[in-house]
């Protein structure tokens, strides 16, 4: 057990000059509560934003793969 004492004691002074402060997290109520409806249209419009254009260039793959130019 000494040993890992020692151990702990030198890695605590190796480490002492790059440990860094905590955040000063408070927990408090929300300033602004969100209704269900604001809530509901936030998340459709991250959905859409994030998964619009991924499901365009899914449905167009196989437009995406053509080059322009080659002989059909």
């Amino acid at each position: 057990m000494s040993g890992m004492n020692r151990t702990f004691n030198l890695l605590r002074s190796v480490m002492r000059h790059q440990i860094t402060p905590k955040a000063n997290i408070a927990s408090k109520p929300a300033k602004h509560v969100l209704s269900v409806g604001e809530q509901t249209f936030v998340m459709f419009t991250m959905f859409a934003i994030i998964l619009g254009p991924s499901g365009w260039i899914l449905a167009n793959l196989e437009e995406y793969k053509k080059r322009p130019g080659a002989a059909k």
